[in-house]
C-alpha cells in the first residue's frame, strides 16, 4: 500500500470519504481541490484547478500514488464537461508522468458504455457514448490508454452510480417526496433492474486497487453492487421507511420521456436524457473481473445503500435546514437538484 497518496477532487463526496479512509489507515494524504479541505492529522492540502499543470505538480510532490477523483457532473454545461473531464485528466496524467508518480488510479464511469443492450455489461464492451458526459468519459479513458502505453501503472475503475452519505443529486428528490408523504413516480412499470453502488464499497475498491500488485492493478474494472432488485422495489423501500403508506406509481414510459426531454431542452427539468433512457431498460454491469482478479466484493445491496443514505439525509435535515437547490441543477454531487417542473408535479402524487 502506498505511504503517501494524492487525491484530486478531495472535497467531493468520493474524494472526502477516500481521504478519511486513507488517514484512518495511517497513510499520508495530500488533498487537492478547488475548494478547501478541513485540516486533519496526516493531511496536507492545496487548492487549485486540475487544468493547472503547476498546481497539480505541486500536489504530486513526493506522492507514491495518485487517485484522480475530480470530474464534472452531467448537469454541467457541455464545454465545462469536456474541459474538466478530458483536458483536466490529460493535465493530471501529464503531471504524474513528469514527476514519475508510481501509480495513478483513474475514476471513470460505466457511462462510457452508453446505453448497452448487453447486460451484464463486461469491461470489453465497446464504448458507445450517447451524450456530452459519456463522450467525455470515454475520451478521458483514451487519454489514460496513451499513458498506459508509455509505461504508467494506471488502474481504471468504472463505477455505477454510487449512493452514500453526502450524495444528493436526484436522490434528494426521492427522499423529499418520501418524507412529505407522497407517492413516487417511475417510468413504465418500474420493473427494470438498475444496479447502483454504495459509496463505502467504491472506497473499498479504490483501496483494494491501491494495495494490489502492479500486474493486477494495471487493468480496467467495473465496480457495482452484486445484489440489486428492480427500481420499483428499491425505491419502495424508501417510501416504506418514511412510514406514510405511499407507493411507487407507474407512468407511461415513452410519453413521459418525450415530455421530460422537452422540459430538459427548456431548462426547467433537471433530468438529463441518458438517465431517462437508462431508466427504461435493465442497466447493470459484470463485476466478475473485479471479484476474480482483485478479490473485491461489494458488501451492500442497492437497497442497503439507498436506505443508509436516506437515514443520513433525515439526520442532516433534522439537524439543520436543507441547503437551497442550486440554480444550475447542482454544481457538486452534494447539492440538492433544482426540481423545476418536477417539483410542481408533486401535487399529483
Amino acid at each position: 500500500m502506498p505511504g503517501r497518496v494524492t487525491v484530486t477532487g478531495a472535497a467531493g463526496v468520493l474524494g472526502a470519504q477516500l481521504v478519511e479512509r486513507l488517514l484512518k489507515e495511517g497513510r499520508e494524504v495530500h488533498a487537492f481541490d478547488l475548494r478547501p479541505v478541513p485540516a486533519a492529522s496526516g493531511l496536507t492540502s492545496s487548492t487549485g484547478d486540475i487544468r493547472d499543470p503547476r498546481a497539480v505538480r505541486r500536489a504530486l510532490d513526493g506522492a507514491d500514488a495518485l487517485v484522480h477523483c475530480a470530474s464534472a457532473l452531467p448537469s454541467y454545461p457541455a464545454a465545462d464537461i469536456r474541459s474538466i473531464v478530458v483536458e483536466g485528466t490529460t493535465t493530471v496524467l501529464e503531471a504524474a508522468e513528469a514527476v514519475r508518480t508510481p501509480r495513478v488510479v483513474h475514476i471513470s464511469s460505466t457511462a462510457v458504455y452508453g446505453l448497452p443492450k448487453l447486460v451484464p455489461t463486461p469491461e470489453d464492451h465497446p464504448h458507445e457514448p450517447v451524450d456530452t458526459y459519456s463522450t467525455a468519459k470515454a475520451e478521458a479513458e483514451k487519454v489514460a490508454e496513451r499513458f498506459r502505453a508509455g509505461g504508467m501503472c494506471l488502474p481504471v475503475l468504472r463505477p455505477k452510480t454510487f449512493v452514500g452519505p453526502g450524495r444528493m443529486g436526484l436522490f434528494d428528490m426521492l427522499f423529499q417526496w418520501a418524507e412529505e408523504g407522497r407517492n413516487f413516480p417511475v417510468l413504465g412499470k418500474g420493473d427494470v433492474r438498475i444496479q447502483m453502488l454504495a459509496l463505502d464499497d467504491l472506497v473499498d475498491a479504490v483501496v483494494t486497487v491501491l494495495r494490489a500488485p502492479d500486474e493486477v492493478a494495471h487493468d480496467t474494472y467495473n465496480i457495482g453492487a452484486v445484489e440489486f432488485a428492480t427500481l420499483r422495489e428499491d425505491f419502495q423501500a424508501v417510501l416504506d421507511a418514511a412510514g406514510h403508506g405511499k407507493s411507487v406509481v407507474s407512468i407511461p414510459g415513452r410519453p413521459a420521456v418525450a415530455v421530460l426531454r422537452a422540459l430538459e431542452r427548456t431548462g426547467i427539468s433537471p433530468v438529463y436524457g441518458r438517465l431517462l433512457y437508462k431508466l427504461l431498460d435493465d442497466s447493470y454491469v459484470s463485476v466478475d473481473k473485479a471479484q476474480e482478479r482483485l478479490g473485491f466484493r461489494p458488501r451492500q445491496s442497492n437497497r442497503e445503500a439507498i436506505l443508509r443514505t436516506y437515514d443520513w439525509w433525515r439526520g442532516q435535515r433534522a439537524a439543520a435546514p436543507p441547503p437551497a437547490a442550486s440554480r444550475d441543477g447542482g454544481r457538486t454531487s452534494t447539492d440538492p437538484w433544482r426540481q423545476g417542473a418536477l417539483g410542481l408535479a408533486k401535487v399529483f402524487f
